[in-house]
């Protein structure tokens, strides 16, 4: 069954539509608070929507976060072998789409005689908002000269 032709349940439609809503990664138990006026009452109603969506490929889970994303790219296939970008200041989280990380984990492993099957790979960091808002402007002169000359110099907090 394809993505286009999955069939959601409201269930999995009220637990999708608030992921593709939301702004950071969110728990479950989140979710649920979110969701309790739309019908879902109990822990495994969201737990089952979230296995759904993740086996379709319309969620991912953040493992280090315990948390979930909806998928942004259409045609996802990283159903099992995920990778993102992850910002430590706003949890801002990007995935990262392409098959070369699946080709260099396969060739590492085949490398070492170990079977590779999946990844979750997490890169922590600070995304490009976050990282212009942590520049701070240092203005230096140089007072012995004849001619003043300054330098503005971005340094990260």
């Amino acid at each position: 069954m394809t993505l286009t032709s999955t069939k959601l349940t409201n269930n999995q439609q009220t637990v999708l539509d608030l992921l593709e809503n939301a702004k950071e990664p969110l728990k479950a138990y989140k979710i649920l608070f979110d969701t309790q006026k739309k019908g879902i009452k109990a822990p495994p109603q969201v737990y089952r929507a979230l296995d759904k969506l993740i086996e379709i490929g319309k969620v991912h889970k953040i493992e280090s976060r315990n948390s979930y994303v909806a998928c942004k790219h259409e045609g996802c296939n990283a159903k099992t072998s995920t990778s993102f970008l992850i910002c430590e200041k706003c949890d801002n989280v990007t995935e990262l789409i392409g098959n070369n990380l699946f080709s260099y984990f396969s060739n590492q492993a085949e490398k070492n005689n170990f079977k590779y099957n999946k990844h979750c790979l997490e890169i922590f960091g600070l995304c490009e908002n976050c990282k212009l808002k942590n520049l701070s402007l240092i203005h230096i002169s140089e007072p012995t000269r004849p001619r003043l000359i300054s330098y503005a110099v971005f340094c990260l907090k």
